[in-house]
């Protein structure tokens, strides 16, 4: 596409918003009012699908298009990490350097505490997905404990054990998997009736977004660390 297409699609699409955001304004309370229609609207309809979260219940019910969408966000975001920063033609996966051969050298206080810390992260950020839908929290916020606590181990200073610790493939599986099962089951509970909707769906939606997100979360970090840590230029192998 040429720059004045894409500038014309970029007028055309801003023209579109505009006009939406004009027949809207209208409609929109008096600014400064106490009333909130919106979120008695919102607390009402949590209540009467049985969902006992009402942040949970917009996310995943009321508004679950826009979490369809954020979930594609993160999703695009992973891929286009490993898009870009995979291996080029004048780049190689060298082996070699202390990260990769072994442990750096740390504090051993330092190497304890990422050892102890690691599968209590673990149990805290299964326990904020797994309690998301009826308690603060959820999938979003416990799938970025999850990926933070196996980063723990590097942080400690082992990015072998890392590396062993977290496969990629695995991961790029689940996390593809996991954005396909959101959008079918976002889709699938339109043929729900509302309180159907919020007892059966809600749990679900809120765990396959916690596996979405972790895995994602992980996929770029190591992307990101395989840059830094992995792939050198072949031109400086040679010196």
């Amino acid at each position: 596409m040429t720059p004045r297409a894409r500038t014309a699609v970029f007028f055309a699409g801003a023209a579109g918003i505009a006009v939406l955001l004009l027949l809207a304004l209208p409609g929109m309370p008096s600014f400064g009012l106490g009333a909130h229609p919106y979120g008695a609207r919102a607390v009402r309809a949590g209540t009467d699908q049985d969902t006992p979260n009402i942040i949970a219940s917009v996310n995943f019910d009321q508004r679950a298009l826009d979490t369809v969408g954020e979930e594609l966000i993160l999703f695009a975001a992973a891929l286009g990490a490993v898009v870009l920063l995979r291996a080029v033609r004048d780049e190689r996966l060298r082996a070699g350097g202390d990260l990769r051969h072994g442990p750096a050298d740390v504090f051993d206080a330092l190497r304890l505490t990422g050892a102890l810390l690691l599968p209590v992260t673990l149990v805290v950020g299964a326990y904020v997905v797994a309690n998301g839908y009826s308690s603060p929290g959820g999938g979003f916020q416990g799938g970025v404990v999850l990926a933070s606590a196996l980063h723990l181990v590097y942080l400690a200073g082992d990015y072998p054990a890392l590396k062993r610790l977290r496969p990629i493939p695995p991961f790029e599986v689940a996390e593809s998997s996991a954005a396909a099962l959101f959008v079918v089951s976002a889709l699938a509970a339109g043929a729900l009736t509302a309180t159907e909707r919020g007892a059966r769906t809600v749990p679900w939606l809120n765990a396959v977004v916690g596996v979405e997100v972790a895995c994602g979360f992980v996929i770029v970090l190591a992307r990101f660390f395989e840059q830094a840590l992995e792939i050198r230029p072949r031109r400086k192998e040679a010196r």
